[in-house]
């Protein structure tokens, strides 16, 4: 560097003020050169250059500064989704994955240290007819309330979720099956009382499932035992505890079978319809039959509804399975018409009507085409709602009544008395008769107060400008009581069990009135 040794001979404070810009380039902010008493143009630039190291010096920490305060807002941010990303934005319980994260932990501190976890699963009953008939804000505040009694009724350590719905799960730490029955029974109680929401008093108690962890299980099989536990528990009547025991497990295994099953007869031409006749009491003559199915399965026989009608309204199945009893039942009415020697019978059909077909948009188009491909009148088919349907519907429900009524086809309430009844409520549905319970009549005979009763009943039903059907009629002194107090249609074994499609049709052609002699 000759020339640089040049300058720096000529004057010392160039060859500083060279280093001092070079150290200054490479990052040294802390670079600084003295000023020499010349107080001339090389000291100016010195002057300067040692403001410019300042400035950038002071820029620098301020740039760090905020560099330092972003990251902690990003760590903050980031703290945040975490934790919304793990909390029930609706209750400000933990969240499903948040909770299954838990378990996870607390069965590997398990296998360390000795200890025994236990999950809790609970279920609210009832809690569907609370939004359809308050409404889902009302419904919402039902599941922060609950939320706040099950929080309330646990240990500090545990950790309670909100699984989804109205599904919610306590995870114990460290308990005996006692401790863990305890607890849960407590929960149980607290979530039982009446919940004051807004003005409405609401009752929603809950089922729930206990499942002890055992060593080495995940937390997916943990919860899946518990859940079994806490279906049986509302198999059971709800409103109660179960443990889970190795035998849920195995009937749980046999119904998944046999929802598949269930699939498989749908699709299949495994269903049949057996048709129980519904009669005039004065003159004894068919004037409908109510269509029944049943489940013909290859190796088990003939399978009753009780057995299958359950699982299918669980697994949604039960659309599909009404939609083929509606066409099915429709198209044998039609035959029946159609044939010379049944043709004289002028009688209706009556088929069973779920309340998940109820909530279909739709189920009134699927009427509409049933009866259009069978060229039948809507006045021949009678639908039969059940009361748990019908009396807590919400607008979508009686959207679809109102448009079966303006179709023309007949409604009527099923299983009248069992426990739902408002007589002011049906006078605002659009169906034109009741289905009485069969257990109103069975202690006709030997309870003396009920044939008052059962008049006061009738009475009240013609009140509301509805006719009825009596069922479960078993003696030839049952019908002529009720044809006495005004009863004018019933239905029961008296008359005739619920028959073959074949064994009516050959009743049909042949006798006019019923009981049907041997």
């Amino acid at each position: 560097m000759p020339q640089e040794d040049s300058i720096a001979g000529k004057d010392p404070r160039l060859g500083k003020l060279l280093d001092g810009i070079v150290r200054l380039a490479a990052g040294d902010l802390d670079a600084r050169m003295e000023v020499s008493d010349a107080r001339d143009e090389i000291d100016a630039v010195i002057m300067g250059t040692n403001l410019l190291a300042e400035d950038l010096q002071i820029a620098y920490a301020e740039l760090e500064q905020r560099v330092a305060a972003r990251t902690r807002q990003l760590h903050e941010a980031h703290r945040e989704m975490q934790h919304m990303a793990m909390t029930d934005s609706l209750t400000g319980l933990s969240n499903r994955s948040a909770f299954t994260t838990a378990l996870t932990d607390a069965q590997e501190k398990a296998a360390a240290q000795g200890q025994r976890p236990a999950i809790l699963l609970l279920d609210m009953d009832g809690f569907k007819g609370i939004n359809d008939s308050l409404g889902h804000t009302i419904g919402d505040k039902v599941l922060e309330t609950v939320a706040g009694r099950i929080t309330g009724a646990v240990r500090d350590e545990d950790i309670v979720a909100r699984m989804g719905g109205d599904e919610f799960a306590i995870l114990l730490h460290d308990v005996t099956p006692a401790i863990a029955a305890s607890i849960g029974n407590r929960v149980l109680a607290a979530v039982d009382g009446i919940l004051e929401i807004e003005g409405h008093h609401v009752r929603c108690g809950a089922s729930m499932g206990l499942r002890m962890a055992a060593p080495g299980q995940s937390a997916q099989e943990i919860m899946m035992e518990a859940d079994i536990a806490m279906y049986e528990s509302k198999a059971e009547g709800r409103g109660r505890l179960k443990s889970f025991q190795p035998a849920m497990l195995h009937a749980r295994q046999l119904r998944n079978q046999l929802v598949n099953e269930l699939k498989e007869a749908i699709a299949g031409n495994q269903l049949v319809l057996f048709y129980q006749p519904i009669v005039r009491l004065d003159t004894r003559e068919i004037e409908g039959v109510e269509a029944l199915v049943r489940w013909n399965h290859p190796t088990r026989g003939m399978v009753m509804p009780d057995e299958f009608i359950p699982i299918a309204e669980e697994t949604g199945l039960i659309s599909e399975l009404g939609g083929w009893v509606l066409c099915t039942a429709v198209e044998q009415l039609q035959r029946w018409r159609n044939d010379p020697l049944t043709a004289h019978h002028n009688f209706n059909m009556r088929i069973n009507v779920s309340a998940a077909d109820l909530q279909r948009l739709e189920f009134v188009e699927d009427v509409r085409d049933a009866l259009s491909t069978a060229k039948l009148d809507p006045t021949l088919l009678v639908l039969e709602l059940t009361e748990s349907a019908v009396i807590q519907g919400n607008d979508l429900d009686r959207y679809t009544l109102s448009s079966l009524e303006r179709l023309g086809v007949g409604m009527e309430i099923d299983d009248f008395g069992t426990g739902y009844s408002s007589i002011d409520y049906l006078r605002r549905l659009p169906v034109h008769a009741v289905k009485v319970d069969r257990s109103l009549l069975s202690a006709l005979g030997s309870d003396p107060a009920q044939p008052a009763l059962l008049a006061a009943v009738l009475q009240l039903i013609r009140a509301c400008g509805l006719g009825a059907v009596w069922e479960g009629i078993e003696t030839e002194d049952q019908a002529r009581y009720l044809l006495g107090i005004g009863c004018t249609s019933g239905q029961g074994y008296y008359f005739s069990r619920p028959l073959s499609e074949e064994v009516l049709t050959e009743q049909l052609r042949h006798h006019k009135t019923w009981p049907v002699a041997d």
